[in-house]
C-alpha cells in the first residue's frame, strides 16, 4: 500500500529529500526482490522509462527550498519528485500561525487538494497521508494545520500521521511556543497520530554519537530521516503471513494511538555511529535490546547518558509512582527490528507489564515488526516508537512558555489581525493542559 507525503514548509522540504534518499537506496532491484517492490509501491510510482518519482506533495509560501529539493532530487540520478507535484508562492507567512492559518491556506488550498488528489489517484491502494511540518514557523505550522484539516475532510476514512518537529527550546522564533500550541491542539481533533522530532535532542545525537563538529540543518534532517524511514520502511508483522504490502500507517496508529487523548510519539533508534566507524564496530541484539529498554524506562533519548538505576515500580508501587521518579510509564510500545538474524532476537523485555499502564495489557500494548534486510548501511537497526510519558516535559515547558507570554499579552495583535481571538487561545491551550494532564496520570 502507499502512502503520500505532504511536504509543508521550509522545514517538511528539507526533511523530505533527505527521508526519500535513505528510502531510494532500497527501492532499486537487490538480492530482495519483494522488499525493494514493496518500498517502490509505498513511497514512489515509476515512470514508463523506470523511473521512480516520489509520491509526494511540496508546498511552501516562498519558492526557494522548495526549487533545492527538487533540483537536488533530479541530481540523485536515483529518484525525482513529479513535475507539477509543488506549489509555492512569492511571499512568506512570517513565522505567525494565524497568517498560515487564516490567510494562505484557505487562499490557497484548492490547488493544493488538487496536487494531492492526482498523487493519491496514483495509487493502486492508498495507505494514507502523512504531513511533514515544523511547528514553529508559520508555513509549516499554521497552512500545515490547515491543509491536514482539508485532508481529512476530503479523506475522512484514510490514516493520516502528522510528523513534527519541535523547535530549540532556547528558542528560533520569539513566538514559536504560540505557534506550537495553536499546531498540537487543533491537530489533535484531526490526526490519527503525532510522531515528534525534538531538534535538541537531534542536535545532541548529531554531536555525541555521529561526532559531528559543525552540526547544520542538512546534519538534523539526516538523522531525522534515518529514524523515520526505518518505521515507514516495509516490515513483517506477525500476521503478516511473509506480506511486506501492509498498511504501515494504519497498523502504527492502530497500535500505538489507542486512545484520542494519547496521540504523541516518541522515535529513539539505535546504534547510531559515525560513517567512518560502522565498519570497526559490532552489534549484537541482547546488547542492542538492553540499552533500547533502558532508554525507554529512563526517558533517555539516545545511547549516551543512561540512567541504569531507573527501574519499573513493584506492582504494589504503581499508582505511587510519580512523574519525578524518572520512571518512563508507557501506554503502548511498537519495536522495530532489521537487519542479521532478526528472527533469533528476544524481546520479551518489552513486555514487561510493568513498563505499561494497568488498563492495558502488555500484550495489546506490545507490537513487533521485523525485517531481515540491513537497513541503510546497518547490519543490524532497533527503532522504538513509543506512546509514553516522554514528551511530557518538552510539551508542558512549551506550553508553559506560551502561557507567559499569553498573560502578559505579548504579540497577541500579531495574531488577532489576521482574525485569531483571545477565545481560540485559550481553547487551544485548554485542550492541551488536557493531553498533559493524561500523560501525567498513565499509572
Amino acid at each position: 500500500m502507499s502512502i503520500v507525503t505532504v511536504q509543508l514548509g521550509q522545514c517538511g522540504n528539507q526533511v523530505g529529500p533527505e527521508l526519500f534518499d535513505v528510502i531510494s537506496s532500497d527501492a532499486l532491484e537487490g538480492q530482495k526482490k519483494a522488499f525493494s517492490a514493496a518500498v517502490r509501491e509505498r513511497f514512489f510510482h515509476q515512470t514508463t522509462r523506470g523511473e521512480l518519482v516520489a509520491r509526494a506533495v511540496l508546498v511552501d509560501m516562498e519558492p526557494k527550498v522548495i526549487n533545492h529539493s527538487v533540483s537536488r532530487a533530479a541530481k540523485s540520478g536515483v529518484w525525482r519528485y513529479g513535475e507539477a507535484s509543488h506549489f509555492s508562492q512569492k511571499q512568506g507567512s512570517g513565522n505567525n500561525w494565524a497568517n498560515g492559518f487564516c490567510v494562505h491556506g484557505p487562499r490557497h488550498s484548492d490547488a493544493v487538494e488538487e496536487l494531492v488528489r492526482r498523487e493519491v489517484e496514483r495509487c493502486d491502494r492508498l495507505a494514507g497521508l502523512m504531513a511533514m511540518m515544523s511547528v514553529a514557523g508559520g508555513t509549516g505550522s499554521g497552512v500545515g494545520t490547515y491543509v491536514t484539516q482539508c485532508l481529512r475532510d476530503t479523506y475522512p476514512k484514510s490514516f493520516i500521521l502528522n510528523h513534527l518537529t519541535w523547535p530549540y527550546g532556547t528558542g528560533e522564533v520569539i513566538v514559536q511556543n504560540y505557534n506550537s500550541v495553536l499546531t498540537l491542539a487543533h491537530l489533535y481533533q484531526l490526526s490519527d497520530a503525532i510522531l515528534v522530532h525534538e531538534n535538541d535532542t537531534v542536535h545532541r545525537i548529531c554531536g555525541r554519537l555521529l561526532n559531528i563538529k559543525h552540526i547544520s540543518f542538512g546534519d538534523v534532517n539526516r538523522v531525522i530521516a534515518h529514524q523515520l524511514a526505518s518505521v515507514l520502511h516495509p516490515a513483517l508483522t506477525a500476521d503478516s503471513r511473509g506480506v511486506y504490502g501492509r498498511n504501515p500507517l494504519g497498523e502504527l496508529a492502530s497500535a500505538l494511538s489507542c486512545h484520542p487523548e494519547y496521540k504523541l510519539l516518541s522515535v529513539c533508534t539505535v546504534p547510531q555511529v559515525p560513517s567512518s566507524s560502522m565498519a570497526y564496530s559490532t552489534f549484537t541484539w541482547p546488547s542492542l535490546l538492553k540499552h533500547l529498554r533502558q532508554m525507554l524506562i529512563s526517558n533517555a533519548k539516545m545511547e549516551e547518558g543512561i540512567d541504569w538505576q531507573v527501574r519499573p515500580p513493584a506492582c504494589s508501587e504503581r499508582a505511587g509512582s510519580l512523574p519525578g521518579s524518572g520512571f518512563n510509564r508507557s501506554l503502548a510500545n511498537l519495536l522495530v527490528l532489521r537487519g542479521k538474524d532478526v528472527y533469533s532476537a528476544e524481546t520479551g523485555g518489552f513486555e514487561d507489564p510493568a513498563l505499561y499502564t494497568s488498563w492495558l495489557s502488555s500484550e495489546d500494548a506490545f507490537s513487533l515488526w521485523k525485517s531481515p534486510v540491513p537497513f541503510n548501511k546497518y547490519e543490524k537497526c532497533a527503532t522504538l516508537v513509543s506512546n509514553s510519558q516522554a514528551l511530557l516535559r518538552p510539551l508542558d515547558d512549551m506550553v508553559g512558555k506560551a502561557w507567559n507570554m499569553f498573560a502578559s499579552r505579548a504579540y497577541l495583535h500579531q495574531y488577532m489581525k489576521f482574525g485569531i481571538s483571545e477565545e481560540d487561545f485559550l481553547d487551544s491551550f485548554t485542550s492541551m493542559e488536557q493531553v498533559i494532564s493524561s500523560y501525567s496520570q498513565l499509572h
